[in-house]
């Protein structure tokens, strides 16, 4: 079942199961949610796709966030959700193996960092050949709430950078009112 309750900023604007499924999320994938949120809106949703035999990792670089996330976890009965703390700006210092991932998500995130390359480059070290990225932001445009427009990130830098990163861009979606979404596949 879905879960009901209300998440600020995320179920009220976008659906992260529609989301997950257009971009092809299955049973039993290895997945990881990079910056997940206190919340862990959308690794809690992809869990629940991948079922008892894919493993959902919840990655923050805030431990409060991650024992959270964990709570949350245990109070819905989701007991595939591994947590892993990691400073995502690091190259290599995220403990998941490399070439390990079906599918890697950075949703909201980007607008925050400082070095946006070196975090997709982190991510995709760790995703199979073929495996999925998919990025969630803020429009650059002017909205009602949200980060300022100055912090927001162009579509065009994340496809710059990751097709330095040999990641070619394979869909590309409005993730709801006020997000662009885009899915990139390792070559």
């Amino acid at each position: 079942m879905l879960n009901p309750r209300k998440i600020p900023g995320g179920n009220e604007l976008m659906d992260a199961m529609q989301t997950l499924r257009k971009a092809g999320l299955e049973e039993g994938m290895k997945v990881a949610d990079f910056g997940c949120g206190r919340q862990g809106y959308f690794i809690l949703q992809a869990a629940k796709m991948v079922g008892r035999n894919g493993v959902a990792y919840a990655v923050d670089i805030l431990k409060e966030v991650l024992e959270n996330v964990e709570d949350l976890a245990k109070d819905e009965g989701i007991y595939n959700i591994k947590t892993v703390w990691s400073n995502l700006e690091i190259f290599g210092a995220t403990k998941i193996e490399n070439n390990s991932l079906d599918f890697g998500f950075i949703i909201n995130v980007l607008f925050q960092v400082e070095n946006r390359l070196a975090l997709i480059k982190e991510v995709a070290r760790m995703l199979k050949p073929d495996g999925k990225l998919l990025v969630i932001d803020w429009h650059k445009t002017q909205a009602p709430f949200g980060p300022t427009l100055g912090m927001r990130v162009s579509t065009d830098e994340i496809k710059e950078n990751a097709k330095e990163l040999g990641l070619k861009l394979v869909d590309e979606f409005d993730a709801g009112k006020y997000h662009f979404g885009l899915i990139f596949k390792k070559l």
